[in-house]
């Protein structure tokens, strides 16, 4: 099983609903939190909505 290492780099603090549930979603809701998620599409499509709030620190084979 593959996974990836996400870490929160921006506040949810003036973003739109839809933003912060997706932060939420991801398990993620305060500065600097990592959570190590599992990789599949759609995990890949949350982050990738939000690319200004997260970056994906490593994947794991």
């Amino acid at each position: 099983m593959a996974t990836i290492v996400v870490k929160q780099i921006g506040s949810p603090i003036r973003r739109p609903a839809k933003q912060r549930q997706t932060l939420i979603g991801l398990g993620l809701n305060k500065m600097h939190k990592t959570r190590e998620l599992e990789d599949t599409p759609s995990v890949r499509g949350m982050v990738a909505k939000i690319p200004h709030l997260v970056e994906i620190i490593e994947e794991k084979a």
